[in-house]
């Protein structure tokens, strides 16, 4: 890693000697400019913005002092070697409280000088390399966020806004469109049952590699994103307002990555894309838009298919749609009368369609089974062995009423195997999810074990074995980080953003807040302003 450097002094001979006595090749630091006095030198800092500065104490039009003081002004980061006399000692220690980090007593002993040199080019080297990784840390971190920030608004967590999130590069979220594609794995449900999980794992994380590879080399702005196994939402970041250029440039992606898929894992996929890029507060209901369009394209194969806003009124396969989806909320929830009700009135729905196509209602029906199991196994919800029944059923089926009873089937197994999982992880999930959606409400353990229909000692017992602390430790410290992110990347007013964290009261808020953090709300938000 090569240096640079100026030197300054306004003695040309020393300046000579300097450029030729020091190795500074061997040393890998390059001389970028020489200076005759202290404002020439801080021009030349300006200017070249140099690792290492190596300047006179006493030059004319400024001296060593306030050199160093204006070049602050200008990096904090550049290193300065100070040459100064005998007479001068005292004063020269006096720099290092001002930010000089190393002193040479004239005359020069040019192998001690270089001694030093080599030190502090060291010094800057690794500091360089910490401050890299640093950097490198913290662009995973801003992705890992921004992926987040994106997975959060296409799941619809309410309490989500582009200010109760971490910036990222501060961007304005609100102001970004994309061009959303969806890719889903041709028959997954199917090709995935004689997998392991382990190998259902490797298989999906070898398509996103392949999609993530292939839009690299577009050289675009993107995210992938899996929210179940077999599928992956693709958000790109579009600048232009051109909406017939976006349509091509989706054409051309989705076809390059159905071919680098299929070559590389052997597997078909089909890509839905909407037509036009949408802004962030559209981003979860284009996600459900186009995940319905490509699902209710039954029997597709490799497909790409722009999505097309339906004309008439939701026919029956639209409606059974949402009401599978129902049931999938209902199981997710923990939420038997929920998941039930959705269930009766599919058997209502599909009593007045026997009458109708046969063939369209069966196959419909049968792929909202497929639907239907692949959420439950993304929930964990059902084992291998059910799953292989529930596959044996579907072979056997012949009728509409026979898939029905497969369906009756598969909801009871969901239902069950929340029952089974009740005391652990469904429970804490469904907790954690009632917690994340009711922060800017007033609400307390009794109202959370009450939505899951467990006493509240119990609750409170299976919350601090589960996440490591209490419910309220919890609650208090989401509730503060949010506020600290409102507080710094909003300009709410201290009392709204206390009732948009659940406390209606400003004083106790103030008061939470201050123990939280050591600092009331204002002198937070105004340091750290300050600090900008």
């Amino acid at each position: 890693m090569r240096l640079k450097a100026i030197l300054a002094d306004d003695e040309p001979n020393i300046l000579r000697n300097l450029q030729a006595v020091i190795p500074w090749d061997e040393l890998e630091i390059d001389i970028v400019g020489t200076a005759r006095n202290g404002v020439e030198a801080l021009e030349l800092c300006g200017l070249h913005v140099p690792d290492l500065v190596m300047s006179d104490i006493r030059m004319p039009l400024m001296d060593g002092i306030t050199f160093v003081q204006k070049l602050r002004e200008l990096s904090e980061d550049c290193t300065v070697l100070m040459v100064t006399g005998y007479q001068d000692f005292e004063y020269a220690r006096s720099l290092m409280r001002v930010g000089v980090s190393d002193y040479i007593l004239k005359p020069i002993n040019y192998e001690e000088l270089e001694n030093s040199i080599r030190k502090l080019a060291n010094e800057i080297r690794e500091k360089k390399l910490n401050q890299k990784e640093e950097q490198q840390k913290w662009g995973k971190m801003k992705n890992l966020a921004y992926e987040k920030i994106l997975q959060d608004v296409l799941m619809n967590y309410t309490e989500i806004t582009t200010h109760t999130l971490l910036p990222i590069d501060n961007l304005d979220l609100e102001t970004l469109s994309y061009l959303f594609a969806m890719i889903d794995v041709d028959d997954y449900s199917q090709k995935s049952l004689p997998w392991s999980e382990q190998e259902r794992k490797l298989w999906n994380f070898a398509v996103r590699n392949v999609l993530q590879d292939s839009l690299t080399d577009e050289q675009l702005k993107f995210t992938v994103l899996q929210l179940r196994e077999g599928e992956w939402c693709v958000l790109i970041q579009w600048e232009e307002h051109d909406e017939s250029n976006a349509q091509t440039k989706v054409d051309d992606i989705a076809l390059r990555l159905q071919n680098n898929v299929l070559q590389s894992v052997k597997l078909g996929i089909s890509v839905g894309y909407f037509p036009e890029a949408v802004g962030l507060h559209q981003l979860s209901a284009t996600y459900r838009k186009l995940q319905r369009f490509l699902q209710l394209h039954l029997g597709k194969q490799q497909s790409l298919l722009r999505y097309k806003e339906p004309k008439e009124p939701a026919d029956a396969n639209s409606t059974l749609w949402f009401l599978v989806e129902e049931i999938v909320t209902g199981l997710k929830q923990l939420n038997r009368a929920k998941t039930e009700d959705a269930l009766s009135r599919i058997k209502l729905m599909l009593e007045g369609l026997l009458d109708c196509s046969f063939a369209r209602a069966y196959q419909m029906l049968h792929f909202l089974i497929l639907h239907l199991l692949r959420e439950l196994r993304e929930m964990n919800s059902l084992d291998i062995q059910e799953e292989e029944q529930i596959w044996s059923q579907l072979d056997k089926s012949e009728s509409i009423q026979h898939l029905l009873q497969v369906m009756v089937q598969l909801v009871a197994i969901g239902l069950e195997g929340a029952n089974k999982k009740k005391n652990s992880e469904l429970l804490m999930a469904a907790a954690k999810e009632y917690i994340r959606t009711h922060y800017a409400n007033d609400f307390g353990i009794e109202d959370v074990a009450s939505s899951l229909g467990i006493s509240s000692s119990y609750f409170s017992l299976l919350f601090k074995q589960h996440f490591g602390e209490t419910f309220v430790e919890y609650v208090t410290k989401h509730r503060m980080e949010l506020a600290k992110s409102m507080l710094l990347h909003s300009d709410k007013s201290i009392t709204d953003i206390g009732k948009s964290c659940g406390y209606l009261e400003r004083r106790y808020f103030t008061k939470v807040f201050q123990k939280f953090t050591g600092e009331i709300p204002s002198e937070y938000r105004d340091k750290r302003k300050e600090a900008k």
